[in-house]
């Protein structure tokens, strides 16, 4: 069994800087997340996405973002579980948590820290017949989790927005070949993503097919073609491909943590802005995953409640203990 002081629930953004703010309580921080990686949304849907309202950066990309809040983390040595679900919280004594995830990994702590962003993320799967055959290895995936997997492999993209794009930018000199299909003329990603894009098939560098569908994939025993429809000429056409990556977006869902007994509006946890606690004393919900009047979502304001968090946990966790407040442009960060 894994003992920590926090579980913070949820490893993007907010969840990487309250482990730099409990740090300087001297609080000792375990992540969970259901994503395989650290980094949440930024890392999972739009890496290579530039973000412009982070204070100090006019411009960062949001992979970026992820690896510097990961640095500065790094001092507090927190630990992590990824690729598994929270299925279970179950409040032991006054002060005690544990939680329990879908692959039985058990975690004690003695405050828990909701960060998850929108919840759990499902993939939007495109209405085709046979998909489930060519998932789990066989040619169908719905993240882009190692590029290298894709080199001199054909692939075909599915999908308008940025993740799409940015995904056929990246990917356009790694791929022997590369399908870009989407159901519109438009997009929803980025001006200066589809000019790059729109460039990449003048070059012949990508193909682009646009006001297409996918009708059907095949193959035996792993992807080898996919089928696919021009919804205004009704043209068909076949494509040999080793990939289909439909990037649709993800589905938020609260999954399990609507059975934690804690109040929702929606799909949202209703917090206490002096501190962002929920109804269930030692529980917090800071990011996206709260709300409350006049809510924000934006990175820049969970990083606000995570500071404000973390010092009514740290007085949670060590009832009676005065706290003196201390800052790092006198002390520094390693003399916390």
């Amino acid at each position: 069994m894994i003992t920590t002081d926090l579980i913070i629930v949820g490893a993007g953004p907010v969840g990487l800087f309250a482990i730099f703010e409990a740090g300087l309580l001297k609080m000792r921080c375990h992540l969970i997340d259901y994503l395989p990686q650290i980094g949440g949304q930024l890392s999972e849907i739009y890496p290579k996405k530039p973000i412009y309202d982070i204070p100090g950066y006019p411009s960062v990309l949001a992979q970026e973002l992820i690896d510097n809040l990961l640095k500065q983390a790094e001092p507090f040595k927190p630990s992590f579980t990824l690729g598994e679900r929270i299925e279970s919280l179950e409040k032991r004594g006054d002060r005690d948590f544990l939680i329990t995830t879908n692959m039985g990994t058990q975690v004690e702590a003695k405050a828990v820290v909701i960060a998850g962003g929108l919840g759990c993320f499902e993939p939007r799967k495109p209405e085709i017949t046979d998909l489930e055959k060519f998932e789990n290895g066989k040619g169908v995936n719905y993240m882009i989790l190692d590029p290298e997997k894709y080199r001199d492999q054909k692939m075909v993209i599915a999908g308008g927005g940025d993740s799409a794009l940015d995904w056929t930018i990246f990917l356009s000199d790694v791929c022997s070949e590369l399908t870009l299909v989407h159901r519109s003329e438009s997009f929803r990603g980025a001006p200066d993503s589809v000019n790059k894009v729109m460039d990449l098939a003048e070059k012949g560098k990508i193909k682009l097919l646009l006001n297409t569908t996918i009708g059907s994939i095949s193959g035996e025993g792993k992807l080898e073609k996919v089928e696919t429809l021009n919804t205004k000429t009704q043209e068909k056409n076949s494509i040999m491909a080793d990939h289909l990556i439909p990037l649709f977006g993800l589905s938020p869902k609260l999954g399990p943590i609507e059975n934690w007994g804690l109040n929702l509006d929606k799909n949202a946890i209703e917090v206490n802005t002096d501190d962002y606690s929920t109804n269930v004393e030692g529980v917090y919900a800071i990011g996206d995953i709260n709300t409350y009047k006049n809510k924000l979502k934006l990175i820049l304001c969970g990083f606000h409640e995570a500071a404000l968090m973390s010092h009514s946990a740290y007085k949670y966790i060590n009832p009676g203990v005065k706290y003196t407040m201390k800052y790092t442009t006198v002390q520094g960060v390693n003399e916390f």
